[in-house]
């Protein structure tokens, strides 16, 4: 399985540096966009809508209100309001994920799809579109270097170390000495992306580590809603990976934080 999973990896790995630095900018956003409403798609499992049609009424619904989002975010301030909302409902998921994360109906949980999707898409896209250091492709790579960092240093340091449970009624699987073996990756991913891209060591570890931080909420938020509709992934589409999900749910929390701060920056408008 691990070898397996590490292939799938590979041949991710080399679609998205195709798509951050070959396609055309306009391209590289409908390939984002793609990859949301096909995650979209399985939100709707969560939800409980199962047949073929309700869950591509619900894709096309995610996909209409990306192509708002992105219309509406070309006015700077909107963009401001709609990123700090979406670090707001992420603040709002990790009281849910400690206070009461048995507690889901149906409605509620396809609705939370839209918080969920509908920013990090803008927020990757604003990014790609930004100039500068820390604008483009480079920015969205930085970005997802810092989140698959926090991912792949959690799974091998809970496999090596884990024994104390980091949110047992969400993911037993997870431990605290993963999300620590994560935050130590990441904190090499911030330095070595400072020094790259000649930014001061001391603002990039800081905002590098709370990124990752974020990321380990995104990616226990999208267990819990695993957990409350009783499915192990949310699709099959990547072997040993799982489904879209799966794999972008760190990134759902991590991108409107890592763009707030580029906005304030003036690095994206």
């Amino acid at each position: 399985m691990l070898k397996v999973r590490i292939l799938t990896a590979v041949v991710l790995g080399v679609l998205l540096l195709a798509t951050l630095f070959l396609l055309p900018p306009f391209w590289t956003r409908v390939a984002f966009g793609a990859t949301f409403v096909g995650g979209a798609w399985e939100w709707a499992g969560f939800g409980g809508l199962r047949g073929f049609a309700a869950r591509t009424a619900y894709a096309i619904v995610i996909a209409l209100l990306l192509a708002l989002a992105w219309r509406a975010s070309a006015d700077p301030e909107r963009l401001g309001w709609m990123l700090r909302l979406a670090c707001l409902w992420w603040i709002v998921a990790l009281l849910w994920l400690s206070l009461a994360p048995a507690r889901h109906f149906a409605p509620l949980t396809l609705a939370c799809g839209v918080p969920v999707l509908v920013p990090a898409f803008v927020a990757l896209a604003r990014i790609h579109a930004g100039g500068g250091a820390l604008g483009g492709p480079r920015g969205v790579l930085w970005l997802l270097l810092l989140v698959f960092a926090a991912d792949i240093g959690a799974f091998f340091a809970g496999r090596r170390f884990g024994r104390l449970k980091l949110a047992p009624r969400v993911s037993p699987g997870k431990t605290w000495e993963g999300a620590i073996g994560g935050l130590a990756c990441v904190t090499l991913v911030a330095l070595g992306g400072a020094a790259a891209l000649g930014q001061p060591a001391a603002t990039a570890l800081g905002f590098g580590c709370a990124v990752g931080v974020v990321s380990i909420v995104g990616d226990l938020t999208e267990s819990m809603f695993k957990r409350a509709a009783d499915l192990k992934d949310s699709g099959t589409l990547l072997p040993g990976h799982g489904g879209i999900l799966d794999r972008i749910d760190s990134i759902t929390a991590a991108a409107p934080l890592f763009a707030l701060g580029l906005l304030g920056a003036g690095v994206i408008a």
